[in-house]
């Protein structure tokens, strides 16, 4: 058989054998093309990620942060900025001596070794060790040349105006996160977008960022936003809401300007304040709070003003009526009396019930609107009036973090509604906002109109694309133009009679200055109230033609004994009115 094989090999011509011998070469060629194909094409994205474990690395590019302006007497400056930082991270895989790198890190950065350590020997390829390290911090650390210790630029806030408007302003937390205030209602427009960075990193566990194998996107910065406040004034406000609390021992406050007819928010203070770049250092939370537009109270008889424009609004009453005041009214177990320099029973008129602070008078204004009684009609109607022609119990949008909606009580549900509703006509038993009382009155007296109060002016994002914030009105026919004026005389009338009480030096005949004072006894926290301890209040307007500026201040519990109102809170209105009428080109009256 053999032999047979070999005879048959012996007959095959040459021709014959280097076809097979060509045949067999194309084959394991075909072969190792179909292997390398399957290896480089098939799964060439498993094998380069199995290649590129440990050395590939996923990195976010911090967006830089917006800038915030405002307006002061140079034009536009910027009152928060970012400042250069750099945060110190490590990848502990590359970290063979964490003791030892630690000691040297904890040389040029401080803080504990042993949490430096610690932070060294995590089960992570990412580890911060520290942020917000200075220039001359981050090329110390350079210099050490530290394996798998790098440091990477970030943007840290700064606010170059110190505690100027903190509680407007908030802060931004070590997470990039704004807290409070604009910096956390704005949050979105000014954070940005990260960009993303898929980096091969060197020996040392540092990005290359040259490497071709990168992906990255870029970042994109937040948006510049311009405010509405004006820097002189707020400076001013502030000095003046101080000045006040501590002639009134009063230990915090609030102040506010609001331009009426548009809604525009001037200045915004708030005493005690803080630095918002130094925002840990801060023991009491509630100071982060904006305390004009976070918290609400109950109001006292700055809410007179409204009552009687609501009465004279649905025709029950005009500002020259008058009735027969008994000094006060029993309302079921409960009364309703005056103070006793208002001088007893008599008859008084609409103007007296704003100039002599009346809580009888606002509390028959109250019955006018239910056809002379306290009854359902005139507490829904009343309702009606404060819920949604002066919109309180709800937010007003205004650009602010953590802004409260203040609380009105139901007109039909609940016990003691008729006293109830009776104390809110001279504001107790309701609360609001030193802000929500401010676009009040701007609607009272500006024809009608409630323009949402708002701060920011105008915002560019970073292609240059700019938007400006337009006055927008949440309520039209607050009040008719005709109410609106007699308001106006009627305020007016309350400030020429009471001038020198409210610590104004003369009268201004040439402005058109009007306000109201406001009392309230603070609530006890298990219900009642303190029968000595009060918050003062004061609202009020300056302009000429018509009112340019309307100006609410706030001073809590002053140690004056009562009369907080007018001994307290309204001396920081009669400053506030000689500071714009001297620095801010108040118009005059045209006749």
């Amino acid at each position: 058989m053999n032999r047979q094989i070999e005879v048959a090999k012996n007959h095959l011509k040459p021709s014959t054998r280097i076809g097979i011998m060509y045949a067999i070469i194309v084959l394991v060629v075909i072969i190792f093309g179909i292997r390398l194909f399957y290896l480089q094409v098939i799964k060439y994205d498993y094998y380069k990620k199995t290649a590129l474990t440990g050395q590939l690395r996923e990195y976010q590019i911090p967006a830089k942060r917006g800038i915030i302006e405002a307006f002061d007497n140079n034009g536009v400056v910027p009152i928060v900025l970012n400042e250069k930082k750099y945060t110190l991270f490590a990848d502990p895989k590359f970290i063979t001596e964490p003791e030892v790198v630690a000691a040297k890190v904890q040389g040029i950065i401080g803080g504990d070794n042993s949490k430096i350590v610690e932070k060294l020997k995590a089960d992570t390829r990412y580890s911060i060790l520290a942020k917000k390290l200075s220039t001359e911090q981050k090329n110390s650390l350079d210099k050490l040349d530290l394996k798998g210790v790098g440091t990477r630029e970030e943007s840290v806030r700064t606010y170059p105006q110190g505690d100027l408007a903190a509680q407007l302003l908030g802060f931004v937390d070590d997470e990039g996160n704004g807290k409070y205030g604009l910096e956390q209602y704005l949050n979105g427009k000014l954070s940005g977008e990260p960009g993303q960075l898929k980096a091969i990193t060197d020996v040392k566990g540092v990005p290359l960022v040259a490497n071709k194998d990168n992906v990255i996107s870029q970042p994109k910065d937040g948006d510049r936003v311009l405010l509405t406040i004006d820097l002189s004034m707020q400076k001013q406000l502030e000095d003046i809401l101080k000045k006040g609390l501590d002639r009134a021992s009063s230990k915090s406050g609030s102040a506010l300007i609001i331009d009426p007819n548009t809604g525009a928010i001037k200045a915004m203070a708030n005493y005690p304040s803080y630095n918002p770049a130094e925002f840990y250092k801060v023991e009491d939370g509630n100071l982060f709070n904006n305390a004009a537009v976070s918290s609400p109270l109950e109001v006292g008889s700055i809410m007179k003003p409204l009552t009687a424009a609501a009465a004279i609004n649905q025709g029950v009453v005009t500002p020259n009526t008058t009735y027969y005041d008994p000094s006060f009214y029993k309302i079921g177990d409960a009364t309703v009396s005056n103070i006793e320099e208002d001088g007893g029973a008599g008859t008084r008129s609409v103007k007296d019930i704003l100039e002599l602070s009346l809580n009888t008078g606002a509390t028959w204004l109250l019955m006018q609107m239910g056809g002379g009684s306290i009854n359902q009609k005139g507490r829904e109607v009343w309702h009606d009036y404060m819920v949604n022609h002066y919109r309180f119990g709800r937010q007003t949008g205004v650009e602010q973090g953590y802004e409260a909606a203040g609380s009105i009580p139901d007109p039909n549900e609940g016990f003691g509604l008729d006293i109830v509703y009776a104390n809110t006509a001279f504001g107790q038993g309701m609360t609001a906002t030193p802000l929500q009382m401010g676009a009040a009155l701007s609607a009272v007296i500006n024809g009608g109109n409630y323009y949402q109060p708002h701060l920011v002016d105008k915002v560019t994002s970073n292609d240059g694309k700019s938007s400006t914030t337009e006055s927008k009105v949440l309520k039209s026919g607050v009040v008719s133009p005709g109410v609106s004026n007699q308001m106006i005389d009627l305020m007016e009338g309350v400030v020429n009679k009471n001038y020198y009480i409210y610590g104004m030096s003369q009268l201004r005949p040439e402005y058109s200055i009007g306000g109201k004072t406001g009392t309230a006894e603070i609530a006890k926290p298990g219900g009642g109230y303190y029968e000595d301890r009060y918050n003062g209040t004061f609202m009020g307007f300056i302009g000429g033609d018509k009112p340019q500026y309307v100006i609410v201040t706030r001073a809590n519990d002053p140690g004056i004994g009562g009369y907080a109102g007018s001994r307290a809170a309204a001396p920081i209105f009669s400053d506030t009115v000689e500071m714009l009428i001297n620095n801010f080109n108040v118009i005059p009256r045209s006749r």
